[in-house]
C-alpha cells in the first residue's frame, strides 16, 4: 500500500495574505498601544489635503480593535474566503475587497465624522452575501440568498436602531449589498446576441 505525502497547500492567496496582513497590522497596533492603527489603519474625518486619508479609506480593514475583534472577523474571512476565491479567482475578489473597503470608508467619513472605522466586519458581511448567492443562475433568486439577507442586514438594521454599542452596522450593511451585487454581476451569463 503506497503511503501518500500530505503537504500544505498555499490554497486562497488573496485571503490568506489578507489575514496574514491583518495579523501583522493587530500586532503593530498593540506595540504602539494604537498608534499604527490610528495613522493607517482606521478611517475618520480628516483633512482631504492628507493623503493618509485616502490611503486609510482602503486600509482601514486590515485594522482592529484587539484580538477578539480580529478573530471573529478571521473566522468568518478563512472560512467562507477560500471557497469565494477558487469560484470567483484572486483577483475578482480582491477588487470585491478593495470595492468593499473604499465604499465603506468614504461613507463612513461623510456620515459619521467623529467615529473612526476599522476592521474587516464589511468584507465579513460581503463574503456571507457572495456566499449565499454562488448558486444564482439567471432569472432566479436562491432562497438561501433571501433567507441569509433578512437574518444578516435585517439583525444589522436592528441593532443600529435599537443597540448603542461600537459596532458600525453600516459597514455591515454596505458590505452585504457589495457582496450580493457582485454575486449577482458575477453569476449572471452574458446575453446572447441574435
Amino acid at each position: 500500500m503506497k503511503k501518500t505525502k500530505l503537504r500544505l497547500t498555499f490554497n486562497a492567496p488573496v485571503v490568506l495574505g489578507f489575514a496574514a496582513l491583518c495579523l501583522v497590522v493587530l500586532i503593530a497596533g498593540l506595540i504602539s498601544k494604537g498608534a499604527s492603527t490610528r495613522l493607517l489603519f482606521s478611517t475618520y474625518r480628516s483633512s482631504l489635503l492628507d493623503p493618509l486619508t485616502y490611503v486609510r479609506f482602503l486600509t482601514h480593514v486590515a485594522g482592529h480593535s484587539g484580538w477578539e475583534h480580529f478573530l471573529g472577523n478571521m473566522a468568518y474571512i478563512l472560512l467562507l474566503g477560500p471557497m469565494l476565491e477558487e469560484k470567483y479567482g484572486s483577483l475578482k475578489l480582491l477588487i470585491m475587497m478593495a470595492i468593499c473597503a473604499v465604499i465603506t470608508g468614504v461613507i463612513n467619513y461623510i456620515l459619521f465624522p467623529n467615529i473612526s472605522l476599522c476592521g474587516a466586519s464589511g468584507i465579513v458581511f460581503a463574503f456571507i452575501l457572495l456566499t449565499s448567492i454562488t448558486s444564482f443562475r439567471e432569472g432566479e433568486i436562491p432562497l438561501t440568498f433571501i433567507l441569509v439577507a433578512v437574518i444578516y442586514l435585517g439583525q444589522q438594521v436592528y441593532q443600529a436602531i435599537f443597540v448603542r454599542d461600537n459596532v458600525s452596522n453600516l459597514s455591515h450593511i454596505i458590505g452585504g449589498i457589495v457582496g450580493g451585487g457582485f454575486g449577482y454581476l458575477m453569476n449572471r451569463k452574458p446575453k446572447k446576441k441574435e
